[in-house]
């Protein structure tokens, strides 16, 4: 059997998508007295205790309904019909790669996804959690999580994605193209109370304990539903996982946005980030396979938000 998807630890995590790693040491902005463009007091309460917000129809549905055919279009599959949902190509990449064996869809550009990444009530939300407007969001994929075919296995596990213990602050965002409120359809999963209680149970792990496939034995995970439209985002130092997709025909969809403050001053990351949203260009990095379908789709038309999102145009113009 292949175990390139058990082995996988910290040390395996070297390059990551660029459009989601800062080079500057950032920080999330504390309450204050400062007004909030989304969140309500609830919500900020909420994020503080536990990780976690989720922004309730953050893109419009119609919206969202239109990403999930895409989604189907694009992985040349017949929602309607199971016997297209397992090309055998795509079954063997599930049981060898933790990228596809966890539902990604290497698409990431394309009108519609920019249309959500550009949204104001989803750029508001990230605005109220680092204390400002200037922000550039990610360049992200979508994810097709299917119900288990014979003999599949979905190898989720609960990890960070960055190291705890790091001196920047990170977000992470999960828009939801579909309802994902039956537990039997899997989805996002966390553990708000090892958030709460960081340091006293990392003061007990071993010195080369592993951040990426932690010990969490016996600490209660958090299911958290979602419906079409919502908007999860939690911080990086959430431990999180997926759960496994055992309903017979139903699928779980989802498109990954974040935003972080805005790096200006880096020539070279944004001129990347500019030819990638020009030429169709897929990031490179861990986990990331650079199915680039450039030719694919046009270059999606940008609102002067999303100009500003992208780096195309400056925040201080």
């Amino acid at each position: 059997m292949n175990d390139t998807i058990d082995t996988i630890g910290k040390h395996s995590i070297k390059e990551r998508n660029p459009s989601t790693v800062s080079t500057a040491v950032t920080r999330l902005a504390p309450r204050g007295d400062r007004p909030l463009r989304v969140l309500s007091a609830s919500d900020w309460r909420h994020w503080e205790e536990n990780g976690y917000i989720v922004i309730e129809e953050a893109v419009p549905r119609s919206t969202v309904e239109r990403i999930g055919d895409l989604i189907w279009e694009f992985e040349g599959m017949d929602p309607a019909d199971p016997g297209t949902w397992y090309p055998p190509e795509k079954s063997r990449l599930r049981r060898t790669e933790l990228s596809y064996n966890a539902g990604m869809v290497e698409l990431y550009h394309h009108q519609l996804l920019w249309d959500a990444r550009q949204s104001p009530r989803v750029h508001g939300a990230f605005a109220d959690l680092w204390g400002t407007p200037e922000l550039w969001v990610s360049i992200d994929r979508v994810n097709l999580n299917l119900p288990p075919e014979p003999g599949f296995e979905f190898r989720s596990f609960m990890h960070f994605d960055y190291d705890p213990d790091g001196e920047t602050d990170s977000v992470q965002g999960v828009l939801s193209v579909s309802d994902q409120v039956d537990p039997e359809v899997g989805g996002f999963v966390c553990i708000p109370e090892l958030f709460r209680n960081y340091a006293a149970w990392r003061a007990r792990q071993p010195d080369d304990w592993d951040w990426y496939r932690p010990d969490v034995t016996g600490l209660p995970v958090e299911r958290v539903p979602l419906r079409k439209g919502d908007l999860l985002i939690f911080n990086s130092r959430l431990c999180h996982g997926i759960r496994q997709n055992i309903s017979r025909d139903k699928a779980r969809m989802a498109q990954y946005i974040a935003m972080l403050p805005a790096r200006e001053e880096d020539a070279a990351t944004r001129e990347w980030r500019i030819r990638s949203w020009r030429e169709g260009l897929a990031p490179q990095g861990y986990s990331l396979h650079g199915a680039a379908h450039g030719s694919r789709y046009d270059a999606a038309q940008l609102t002067p938000l999303g100009e500003r999102l992208l780096g195309l145009t400056s925040w201080r113009d």
